[in-house]
């Protein structure tokens, strides 16, 4: 094992305190950058300088502000296509909204809520194949999203507390956006009419909402009826998954303050 001296270890620190990175401190000296950091932790102790337990206030727990539009929004993904889990390796646990690589502004506008939601804490994207897991780190997750629970969100009771209520009803078309950015969509249907005789094909806009909790479903037409936007159950199977949106008023106010994913 290389040994380094003092001399080193100065011109080391000399950089870091000058505004350096551990990484490049590392590179330019010879020296593994696990060294270097070890090195700049010691020189903050001496001094007395070591950050603090990093520990974010909870709007829940602590009474911080809460952006209640970017929550509205969040939460709609949430239920839609998140999920909150916590690995064993992993002391804090993360909040997981999977988007497809097709929408990078949908992908932008979840990154962008989160951090709203949660300003002191890491956002990221993890990679995979056809999509990204946009994530954030938190202890109180839990408290911000009750909803989650052990199996499946179709499996157990999905219900918005009081106070979640008050904020959706206060931004419901945030919470609206949210649950057609996740299970959601925009499309052109199409269907045959005839006339004088002829038959005609006619093209018209519809908004789907598919998810299998009931619950869920019940949330989002629930808010679609206090927006007056008119809506229609449809079944797979004999089961009821889709909601459709086809007048041609509550077309035009979805497009109003939704429209297509982008």
């Amino acid at each position: 094992m290389k040994l380094h001296g003092t001399e080193v270890r100065l011109k080391a620190l000399a950089l870091l305190n000058a505004g350096a990175r551990n990484a490049d401190v590392g590179r330019l000296l010879g020296v593994p950058a696990g060294t270097v950091a070890y090195w700049r932790h010691q020189d903050r102790a001496e001094r007395d300088e070591c950050p603090g337990r990093h520990a974010p206030l909870c709007p829940r727990c602590d009474g911080r502000a809460l952006d209640g539009a970017a929550y509205a929004y969040l939460l709609g993904l949430y239920l839609g296509d998140g999920h909150i889990i916590r690995y064993s390796g992993h002391r804090v646990p993360s909040l997981m909204i999977t988007c497809a690589d097709q929408w990078p502004g949908l992908m932008d506008e979840c990154e962008n809520a989160m951090r709203a939601v949660f300003p002191d804490n890491s956002v990221c994207r993890a990679r995979k194949q056809g999509c990204r897991n946009v994530k954030v780190y938190s202890n109180h997750l839990p408290c911000l999203f009750p909803q989650h629970g052990p199996g499946r969100k179709h499996e157990r009771r999905i219900a918005l507390e009081r106070w979640q209520r008050e904020i959706v009803d206060a931004h419901p078309w945030s919470f609206v956006r949210g649950l057609v950015h996740s299970d959601g969509c925009r499309n052109i249907n199409w269907t045959t009419r005839l006339v004088g005789g002829v038959r005609k094909r006619y093209e018209y806009p519809r908004y789907w909402f598919t998810n299998v909790s009931d619950d869920i479903r019940r949330l989002y037409t629930d808010t679609l009826d206090r927006l007056g936007v008119e809506w229609k159950e449809c079944t797979r199977h004999g089961r009821s998954y889709n909601i459709s949106v086809a007048r041609r008023e509550s077309v035009a106010l979805m497009d109003a303050h939704i429209g297509p994913k982008y």
